[in-house]
């Protein structure tokens, strides 16, 4: 199974969007993926996603139902096998934050 987490600053707009797109792709191809999304941050922990992306997901169809936000934990780093980062000051963020044992290949 691959795993791949989206990740930005609060995981409240560009990491969803992400996230519901490619688990809808996922699932109409029949893939085992994992896909899931996360912060660098903690400020919007437990929040919704913002309303603008609720609004773009359902101009496509996408729910946006089951997105709350959450901080990316070090456990994220090796159970992961790609980090996303949605811009290059998340993977910036993302390498000062992971372990030494870090296993993911993260990107942008």
């Amino acid at each position: 199974m691959t795993k791949v987490l989206f990740v930005c600053l609060g995981n409240i707009c560009r990491s969803p969007m992400a996230e519901a797109i490619y688990r809808a792709e996922i699932a109409k191809r029949k893939l085992d993926w994992q896909i899931d999304s996360a912060a660098t941050s903690s400020w919007e922990v437990g929040h919704s996603a913002h309303p603008g992306t609720q609004k773009k997901l359902r101009q496509v169809g996408l729910s946006s139902e089951g997105l709350i936000s959450r901080q990316i934990t070090e456990a994220d780093f090796t159970k992961f096998d790609w980090i996303i980062g949605m811009d290059e000051s998340n993977v910036k963020n993302l390498h000062g934050l992971a372990p030494a044992n870090t296993t993911a290949k993260i990107r942008s």
